[in-house]
């Protein structure tokens, strides 16, 4: 029976939390104040999903630029592999400090290099399941359409963007008193 209770009571402040999040946002938009989407410390997931974008995309275009830089212009079209494994390096930095610059600003760890070792661990695991679900519509789609690998690219991103943004939210900068 009070186990019963304690799972009501905990339910109800998640439910409250998360009217809270999305009550705040409404507020900014209703107010006007686009500022605060961009400025600011905050620990609305909201707000962090929005600039994560941003800085997700920032990221991406370091990746693919260089990638391409590097594919086109160093290595004579050659040496794909390294020239995209380079470029994911450097795009996962520029993740990294832009995420710990503008969006996550309550680790978990005090320890930086641990931290970005976490930040890349998730990161690799996002690469691992483009690779996987690219490859698993290239598995389903080959024989049926030439787009499978535009169609596996867009669900893939999708599936290591969320990925990426929530297990780095939640296992390496969500405050310690949150719940």
């Amino acid at each position: 029976m009070e186990r019963e209770h304690g799972k009501r009571i905990s339910r109800e402040k998640e439910s409250m939390k998360e009217q809270n999040v999305w009550q705040e946002v409404k507020d900014i938009l209703r107010q006007k104040q686009f500022g605060k989407l961009f400025s600011g410390d905050t620990e609305n997931t909201l707000i962090q999903f929005f600039r994560y974008c941003f800085v997700d995309g920032a990221a991406t275009v370091v990746d693919w630029g260089v990638s391409s830089l590097l594919f086109y212009f160093v290595f004579a079209q050659a040496h794909a592999v390294v020239a995209n494994a380079i470029s994911f390096v450097l795009g996962l930095i520029v993740n990294y400090l832009l995420s710990i610059l503008w969006i996550f600003k309550k680790p978990k760890t005090s320890n930086r290099f641990v931290e970005f070792l976490g930040f890349a661990v998730i990161g690799v695991v996002g690469l691992l399941l483009t690779m996987g679900i690219t490859k698993l519509f290239e598995w389903w789609l080959a024989d049926i359409t030439i787009t499978y690998q535009i169609i596996g690219k867009i669900v893939s991103t999708a599936v290591a963007f969320f990925w990426n943004f929530f297990a780095r939210k939640y296992l390496l900068f969500s405050d310690k008193k949150e719940g």
